[in-house]
């Protein structure tokens, strides 16, 4: 009963809280660029108004890949914030990313296969750290059972800082920010067409929005899970690198591919691997 509770809540709030802190994304941005912005509520009248417009494909299946990707990124925040298993939902978070990218090779466009090229480089970027990410948890609760990880003595953040920094790096590229956001734009500026989904429009679009709702919940969980002994400190702390992606995301041009695969590689090497390997040392 109580993980049936826990899942109607995360499916219900999720998508509630991911669209509110999206408006709060639109507020911050347009303050620091000395504009008033648009209500916080703007994210789900833009929401509503993609439900309503026409479907238009260019082939039938690729919304279905748009769809299935939708369910993977909910079933990964599901599985994680019931207390599942850790590497079970680092593999359902690839296999959504995966569907992504086939929804943009399905559309056959060149703009989009572009995209799709770039979804993959950026998957081979962040893996790595959130690897790292699990076999560092691991190493210090012995569990991969995000409830064994929650109930663990003490605050991972102790033990696992570098980790947590490595983590942090990679969340302006998990948000579609810059400096590493290749695949698809945030910012409409940025790009002729819209990348992977240049030939996605009205509910697919809307699917896709959801998604993106959803996943920034689960990934915000993931830096509550090294504060979680201090509720209050774990909430304040994830709205804090809310704000330091939003501050990235205004103050960096964007990279080009082959910076962001070295320096997230790097990153997931020097504070991943680094805290892993001082893990290690400290037990012998």
């Amino acid at each position: 009963m109580k993980t049936f509770l826990i899942v109607l809540i995360y499916l219900v709030f999720a998508p509630l809280v991911g669209g509110l802190l999206y408006g709060l994304d639109r507020i911050i941005t347009a303050r620091m660029q000395s504009r008033v912005g648009p209500p916080v509520w703007q994210s789900f009248f833009d929401f509503s108004k993609l439900l309503q417009k026409e479907n238009l494909v260019v082939r039938r299946s690729q919304n279905l890949y748009i769809f299935f990707y939708l369910v993977f990124i909910i079933f990964t925040g599901t599985l994680f914030f019931t207390g599942g298993d850790i590497l079970l939902v680092i593999f359902a978070f690839t296999l959504a990313g995966i569907f992504f990218v086939l929804g943009g090779y399905k559309t056959s466009s060149p703009y989009a296969f572009v995209g799709a090229e770039r979804e993959l480089i950026q998957i081979m970027s962040y893996e790595p750290m959130i690897i790292f990410t699990a076999i560092g948890i691991y190493m210090i609760t012995r569990s991969f059972y995000i409830r064994d990880i929650v109930a663990y003595s003490k605050p991972l953040i102790y033990v696992l800082p570098g980790i947590f920094l490595g983590f942090v790096c990679i969340l302006p590229l998990k948000f579609r920010k810059s400096p590493f956001d290749l695949s698809t734009s945030h910012h409409g500026h940025q790009e002729i067409v819209k990348g992977i989904t240049t030939e996605f429009s009205g509910p697919a679009l809307a699917m896709l929005e959801l998604a993106h709702w959803y996943e920034t919940v689960f990934l915000l969980g993931f830096v509550y899970l090294f504060f979680s002994h201090h509720i209050l400190t774990a909430i304040a702390v994830a709205l804090l690198v809310y704000f330091f992606v939003i501050l990235v995301d205004n103050t960096f041009a964007r990279v080009k591919w082959q910076v962001l695969i070295k320096s997230l590689w790097l990153v997931a090497i020097i504070f991943g691997l680094g805290n892993i390997i001082v893990l290690s040392l400290l037990k012998k």
